[in-house]
């Protein structure tokens, strides 16, 4: 038994004689307006538990059991500075039990007591969020600075903006609280600003009034946030719903601040860190010039020639404004495609970037992206690495790392950004899906289209811009599931196409109990089968928002547990969660990247 678990079993008199010379005793002055002194113990672990507020009654004494401890002793006052009875009502009502006190299960409770005394202070001195900005500025300050949350205050914090979509949802409640422990301006979207919603978010939080589903309302949002935490999800099984929240509402989000980024990025004259390199923009006719269009076929036997049913190709500029490749291929494992020679600015080269993002429009066909790199004096110890695409009907930004191309002969050493010279994009009839037109037809799989906007280079970030928290689909009723996940994946496709770092959390069935109790386990490939807490949720939010390990990742995460005989799964168990350890860097270096 620790040294602190016997104090909270001693005799009520040594009790008080060792909470006194705690030295993880803070100590919260209250405004001159009132009188009531808090002492607020620090919590040895995360100071979060996902358990909603509950108001606490001080325990009945017993004979055998030791006596409540009060904030304030009065063993060493004399008799002259005794409290009157008024002072002793008053220090009453902001007693603690014992069990709130316990340094062994103080982890568990640091939750509601916190939450206790953040409403007691946002009371103070009737502060409303009517009261004048320079009042809030001070109790803002004075929340998120001072007692046990500067504990937990990660550097750079102070400067980060981090905005919170679903901030009233389960995990958001606790990803907003958490956050502003440890010193983070937290930005918090919500679609209407009622009573109900005001009163389960703190003060010091920035509400914005807005809807995913809605871009023009986006913006607003967006405005000086430096990330964005997804914790929203639909709360109804319509299809539209999932569609406007769990897809489009991550689409409408990342481009807003796409959006933002870019436009910091021409205050700043290109010099932002955040500025893509851009390759080629098809702006104009003469844009096109320098590109080639080719043909072949993967058979160079006679026999294929049986199968020649013809193929073609063009590319040009139309009267609308548009470079269009188009064709057809209806030999048999014929391709097509267009081909250019990069021309980098002076002094640029893709090592210093991630990948490629390519702006394009079409009828939804797959393409397969070709890098060719070597030396550029000598082509022919040229070397190809590809990658393959898919576009959708319409316009989408199209996401490709460097670390998706793959050799085209298995022994050649990985792609080398620095060597890149050449730039092919092909369609092949193979491996197409069938996408149904306009009049619900199905197309032919042999022709596309593509229309090409513009191709750039993404620069390469240390750090995760948006966090998606999804699910695995367990817990989800079996009759809405396909449903939701559908939705879900492909709000995670479309975060993985825009070109910001990402994180996509995938938990399992989320259950309302206190965080940090036990190991988690990080796997990939839907193979976890046990639920985790929301504040553990909670915690792998904040955490990634600063570890380079979690960028561009997505996982699965859940409770530890004892697998049967047999199906043991390839995970690594982390260690538990708390704030004296980072325990995400450990977990997530084993795991494979955009997967």
């Amino acid at each position: 038994m620790s040294a602190a678990t016997a104090t909270a079993l001693s005799p009520s008199t040594s009790l008080r004689n060792s909470l006194n010379s705690y030295p993880n005793w803070m100590k919260w002055q209250s405004s001159p307006c009132q009188s009531t002194t808090f002492f607020i113990p620090r919590a040895a672990a995360s100071p979060d538990t996902g358990k909603g507020n509950k108001k606490r009654k001080p325990k009945a004494k017993k004979p055998s059991s030791p006596t409540p401890v009060t904030t304030t002793t009065t063993e060493s006052m004399s008799e002259e500075e005794q409290p009157q009875p008024q002072q002793q009502q008053q220090q009453q009502q902001v007693s603690l039990s014992l069990d709130d006190v316990n340094p062994v299960g103080l982890g568990r409770k640091s939750r509601q007591i916190f939450d206790d005394v953040w409403r007691k202070f946002s009371g103070l001195g009737q502060i409303s969020r009517t009261t004048r900005a320079d009042d809030m500025e001070a109790l803002d300050a004075l929340l998120i600075r001072e007692g046990p949350m500067c504990e937990f205050a990660i550097p750079g914090a102070q400067n980060t903006t981090v905005l919170v979509v679903g901030a009233t949802s389960r995990i958001g409640r606790i990803v907003v609280r958490k956050l502003m422990l440890r010193g983070y301006t937290v930005k918090a979207l919500v679609r209407k600003a009622d009573q109900e919603v005001l009163d389960m978010l703190p003060r010091s939080v920035e509400i914005v009034i807005g809807d995913v589903g809605d871009p023009s309302s986006l913006q607003a949002a967006v405005e000086g946030c430096n990330k964005i935490i997804y914790c929203a999800t639909a709360r109804s099984t319509i299809t539209g719903d999932l569609y406007r929240v769990d897809h489009q509402g991550v689409s409408n989000l990342t481009k807003a601040l796409q959006d933002y980024n870019n436009k910091l990025a021409q205050l700043r004259a290109g010099k932002s860190s955040k500025s893509k390199l851009l390759i080629t923009k098809f702006k104009s006719e003469d844009s096109l010039h320098g590109w080639e269009v080719r043909q072949g076929t993967y058979f160079q036997d006679v026999i294929a020639s049986k199968y020649d049913g013809g193929m073609d190709a063009k590319f040009e500029y139309t009267e609308t404004g548009q470079a269009v490749f188009s064709g057809y291929v209806f030999t048999r494992g014929g391709y097509v495609e267009l081909s250019k020679k990069l021309s980098l600015p002076l002094g640029s080269t893709l090592d210093r970037y991630e990948g490629l993002v390519l702006s394009v429009g079409g009828n939804g066909r797959s393409y397969v992206v070709i890098l060719e790199a070597g030396p550029s004096a000598d082509t022919t110890q040229s070397k190809l690495y590809f990658a393959r695409i898919n576009t959708k009907i319409g316009f989408c930004r199209v996401r490709v790392p460097f670390s998706s191309f793959r050799p085209v002969k298995p022994d050649d050493p990985p792609l080398d950004p620095f060597l890149v010279h050449t730039l092919t994009i092909r369609f092949e009839p193979r491996r197409q899906r069938p996408v149904e037109g306009s009049a619900g037809m199905k197309q032919d799989p042999r022709s596309f289209k593509l229309i090409l906007e513009y191709i750039k280079a993404l620069p390469t970030g240390q750090e995760t811009d948006f966090i998606l928290v999804s699910c695995t689909g367990l817990g989800v009723e079996p009759n809405r599931r396909e449903q939701v996940l559908k939705a879900k994946r492909a709000g995670e496709d479309s975060l993985r196409r825009s070109g910001l770092g990402y994180t996509i959390i995938r938990p399992g069935p989320l259950m309302e109990e206190p965080g940090g109790q036990r190991a988690l386990i990080f796997d990939q490939g839907n193979r976890i089968s046990q639920g985790i807490s929301c504040a553990d949720v909670a915690d792998i939010c904040v955490k990634a928002l600063h570890d380079s390990t979690a960028r561009n990742k997505s996982f699965d995460v859940c409770h530890e547990y004892v697998a049967e005989q047999g199906r043991e799964l390839y995970e690594l168990v982390a260690h538990l969660p708390d704030k004296a350890n980072n325990y995400l860097t450990p977990a997530l270096s084993v795991l494979e990247k955009n997967t």
